[in-house]
């Protein structure tokens, strides 16, 4: 039997690793490495209890670094109307209007200025208008288009036919008779409607009327305005004594230099004493101190501008006393030929928007709108309509294609109201009559002769950077949509590349 022999080596070699002594580290100090994250948690989460905040938020206290704005001042400075740029330039041969030149041929087509007194009188009745450009300017002036000379001349022979009746009547004190012009300005936004009636009453105030002007009519309709019922009244009444009075304010003011010649000639019942002489300007802020009886003042003053009026002479002789004509003026004329937002209780205890002409003022002023009463003396009623305005009315709608179908066939004037209007749909009668048969002008674009004129008008103030040549004049009228005098103003002053 043979032996194997093992080098001794090798037989340390098959020996198991684990007869080796293992040592490891040891310490009692604390560990310097993080811990390891924690594993997220799986699954769903309920939502959060009701009741239950899940995002925190701290509340900053707000400091204010200036006052805050005084009741009022908000509003005063969006309608403030900046009517001079004193960084413009002069424009040569720019003249002021007159009372002569308003309708005469060689101003059509011309822009002229406004007279300062005028420009004050207009700031009273509120005829300038936020947005109509005129802080770019030097000082206010308007284009005399064709439509404005126009209506200058209508205006003119409404004086001349007043002058034939009186010297039919003589001297005597009698109803002249006078011509009553009534008029609709409308057409599309930006074609200068509210323009046009600011050069009427400028026109106007040159030649000694009276301008009895609402502003924006769509403040007789919100719901806005203090109102009440009128005593003894069936249907009925309601007055809006604030607004009256501040229509008084307004009418005393831009008219003072006429009214201060005219003097009170009729007895009137009102609720205070009047002393005797009474002109007709402080007569009319009797009312603005107390609007509690505006609305019978202003009654008691209509009359005194309308009916004959006769004064004694040195002899004793009753000499009768010329009254002025009368400008009544209604921009935004929409709203107040449609349910205003007033509300009133009806017969079943129910809630129900009164009508518009309810209310005392606005039938007033709709009674001469539709010819239901005349001027004595003569003047002209003018009401425009507004782009810009959202409400709308049915009837004014239907008033204005009436009017344009009269146009376009004179000889038919027996017009269908369906021909106009569905008959299966409510309609608002009483606005409706209101406008049916009345004159209706439509403002358009520019020619492009007038829109050079305008042009040149504003580069004389330094507003347009580039020559005025006929190319460039065809240019900005084809971009005002065919010389849309508001969309001309923003292609040639207002926008710059």
């Amino acid at each position: 039997m043979s032996t194997i022999v093992i080098p001794p080596g090798r037989c340390l070699r098959t020996l198991p690793r684990a007869l080796r002594p293992s040592t490891a580290p040891f310490s009692t100090s604390t560990h310097r490495s993080l811990p390891a994250p924690a594993k997220k948690k799986t699954g769903t989460f309920a939502p959060p209890k009701r009741g239950e905040r899940t995002l925190k938020l701290k509340k900053r206290d707000v400091v204010r670094e200036t006052r805050p704005p005084a009741p009022g001042e908000r509003k005063a400075v969006r309608k403030r109307i900046v009517l001079s740029n004193t960084n413009a330039l002069e424009p040569a041969g720019l003249v002021d209007l007159t009372a002569d030149m308003a309708g005469a041929e060689e101003v059509r087509g011309r822009v002229v200025g406004i007279p300062g007194e005028v420009v004050d009188a207009l700031r009273v009745v509120e005829g300038f208008k936020v947005g109509q450009g005129w802080a770019f300017f030097r000082r206010p002036a308007a284009l005399m288009r064709n439509e404005v000379v126009e209506l200058a001349r209508e205006m003119e022979g409404v004086e001349q036919a007043r002058g034939a009746d009186e010297r039919a009547v003589g001297s005597g004190v009698r109803d002249l008779g006078g011509q009553t012009l009534r008029k609709l300005v409308y057409g599309e936004r930006g074609t200068g409607k509210s323009v046009l009636l600011l050069q009427a009453m400028a026109t106007a105030f040159l030649r000694g009327w009276v301008v009895i002007s609402i502003p924006e009519a769509r403040d007789l309709y919100l719901g806005q305005t203090e109102y009440a019922p009128l005593p003894n009244t069936s249907p009925v009444q309601y007055t809006q004594n604030e607004y009256t009075a501040k229509l008084l304010a307004q009418i005393a003011k831009a008219n003072r230099p006429v009214l201060s010649k005219l003097k009170l000639t009729h007895a009137h019942n009102l609720p205070i004493k009047i002393k005797p002489g009474l002109t007709l300007d402080a007569f009319a802020e009797l009312g603005v101190n107390d609007p509690e009886i505006a609305w019978p003042v202003f009654q008691a003053l209509w009359t005194e501008l309308t009916a004959p009026a006769a004064e004694a002479d040195a002899e004793g002789k009753a000499v009768a006393v010329p009254r002025p004509q009368i400008l009544l003026a209604i921009d935004n004329v929409a709203p107040i030929l449609r349910p205003t937002q007033y509300k009133t209780l009806d017969a079943d205890g129910k809630l129900r928007p009164i009508h518009p002409q309810d209310f005392v003022l606005v039938k007033h002023f709709l009674d001469y709108f539709r010819g239901a009463r005349t001027l004595p003396q003569g003047g002209l009623v003018l009401a425009a309509t507004s782009g810009n305005e959202t409400v709308k009315s049915d009837a004014l709608s239907v008033g204005i294609a009436m009017a344009e179908a009269r146009v376009a066939n004179p000889e038919n004037k027996q017009l269908k109201l369906g021909d106009f209007w569905n008959l299966y749909k409510e309609m608002d009668m009483r606005s409706l009559e209101a406008v049916m048969d009345v004159e209706a002008l439509k403002l358009e674009g520019l020619s492009k002769a007038e829109a050079r004129a305008v042009i040149e008008y504003w580069a004389g103030n330094g507003m347009v950077r580039s020559r005025v040549e006929e190319g460039f004049v065809g240019e900005k009228w084809t971009l005002a949509g065919g010389g849309v005098v508001g969309e001309l103003e923003k292609a040639v002053v207002r926008m710059r590349f």
